[in-house]
């Protein structure tokens, strides 16, 4: 079996960075990453982008070249395509690749497993023809494909950039449905002073929306009672807005309303979380430069709470730094000399946060959607049966995946844990803390058994 110094999971900004600074101080250092190519989904494909493709996507998108480059001309060892499903006392690492399952030994490990897509649960949500706007985003970074007469509709400043991207590209979104409120940007002002520090984040977004002004999209904001309608595929978005309700026919939507940490590993762990009530989510808890309660266990990026691409590439930095200091390849006057500057940069990156978090906060009717609405795609379990569950006295999302099988589909509660979460809290009238997760445990993904039987032990399957 394979033996490194340090095991990095997820090569997004936070992994990427922080293995090449790994490499920098010495230590051997082993990436593993689900996907092909390196760049995590916000630079998924940056190192093979065409020019056409850089002048839709922008600036932002095209400064993850800068890493993947680095990664390339470092000693770290890349494997791709390895999807992670267990991790054992010791740092014992299983994953599959390639159709195959090995295992690969570290003295420490860092998750940088990034972000999900908030599940936005409306009536209508589960038929073909919605998508995430995260998704339509990838299509568009990997294949270069866009979804046709769309609307976009949820909160947050990614829908912003979609839009603006698919104007680029020549398929601008029929509208924007924004489920933020005007007292909700009211609420935020007190965070304006903050986010001053943050200017150059408050221009993009300016400047996007001048982008969509320009172009002629329609905005529409305040907007409550979102529903797809259709029977065998999405016909319409119906909403309200304004005092009015409006129907747009379409062929997509595409709903967001924030993104979430993807804690799935780190709770495999057993690392402590917390809820923050902020971004509506759980966070890991841990230490400026990544550590948890785990020994040897490191986090960074947005699996450690939503601060974007360049906090996760800043908390990369920082992580791997700590991380030469405690394996004895830097001093710790060392360390703290190349982290001064990171700090700095990492705390102005960080003003404009709390500011984005009020201003665009979660569409309420999806957190607590209608007893009809399925909230559990895999196992077809709606919002109702989970709020009949607590009644029945049930307190926990580990209690309801007994009595209902929420949570036990292919994606092992990924897309439907805080929303089940969120329901039994709101039921009981617990808190989101004492109301809990789900207990996750190995196998992390769904593993063959082909892929068990072809278990190597020997070396890892990489560039």
């Amino acid at each position: 079996m394979a033996e490194v110094d340090l095991a990095i999971i997820g090569a997004g900004p936070a992994g990427l960075a922080a293995a090449v600074t790994a490499d920098k101080a010495g230590l051997r250092v082993a990436l593993l990453d689900e996907q092909p190519r390196p760049g995590g989904q916000i630079y998924r494909d940056v190192s093979r982008i065409s020019a056409d493709r850089a002048r839709v996507l922008g600036a932002d998108y095209i400064h993850g070249a800068t890493l993947t480059s680095a990664l390339a001309s470092s000693g770290v060892q890349h494997i791709p395509g390895a999807v992670v499903w267990a991790i054992e006392d010791g740092f014992q690492l299983s994953y599959s690749a390639n159709g195959n399952a090995a295992q690969i030994s570290a003295k420490r490990v860092l998750l940088a497993t990034g972000a999900l897509e908030r599940p936005m649960p409306i009536p209508g949500w589960t038929l073909p023809g919605v998508m995430t706007a995260g998704a339509a985003q990838i299509l568009l970074k990997g294949s270069g494909v866009l979804a046709r007469r769309a609307v976009l509709a949820g909160s947050g400043p990614l829908l912003y950039l979609v839009a603006a991207q698919m104007v680029r590209a020549g398929m601008p979104p029929l509208a924007l449905v924004e489920t933020q409120t005007r007292a909700d940007l009211l609420r935020a002002t007190r965070h304006l002073p903050g986010a001053l520090r943050g200017w150059r984040g408050l221009v993009k977004g300016l400047g996007l929306l001048a982008e969509l002004r320009r172009a002629g999209v329609r905005r529409f904001t305040g907007a409550g009672g979102l529903t797809v309608e259709g029977s065998q595929k999405a016909e319409a978005l119906h909403f309200r807005s304004g005092g009015k309700m409006h129907r747009i026919a379409c062929d997509t939507v595409l709903l967001h309303h924030g993104v979430v940490p993807n804690t799935q590993t780190a709770r495999s762990l057993g690392i402590a979380h917390r809820w923050t009530a902020a971004q509506h989510a759980f966070t890991p808890v841990h230490d400026q430069w990544g550590a948890t309660d785990r020994r040897g266990v490191f986090i960074a990026g947005d699996g450690a709470g939503i601060g974007g691409a360049m906090v996760a590439e800043i908390a990369g930095r920082l992580a791997a730094l700590k991380l030469a200091e405690e394996a004895g390849h830097l001093t710790s006057a060392d360390r703290d000399v190349q982290a001064a500057p990171l700090l700095r940069a990492r705390s102005r990156e960080r003003a404009i946060r709390p500011f984005l978090d009020a201003a665009y906060p979660p569409c309420p009717e999806a957190l607590a959607p209608q007893d009809s609405t399925v909230i559990c795609r895999c196992e077809e379990i709606t919002a109702g049966q989970i709020r009949q569950t607590a009644a029945l006295g049930c307190l926990g999302p580990n209690q309801a995946k007994s009595y209902t099988r929420a949570g036990m589909g292919p994606c092992q509660g990924r897309y439907c844990g805080l929303t089940v979460t969120a329901l039994m809290a709101e039921a009981t009238g617990q808190s989101p803390d004492a109301t809990g997760y789900y207990r996750i445990r190995p196998p992390l993904k769904p593993v063959t058994l082909a892929e068990l039987a072809s278990m190597d032990t020997t070396a890892p399957q990489g560039d």
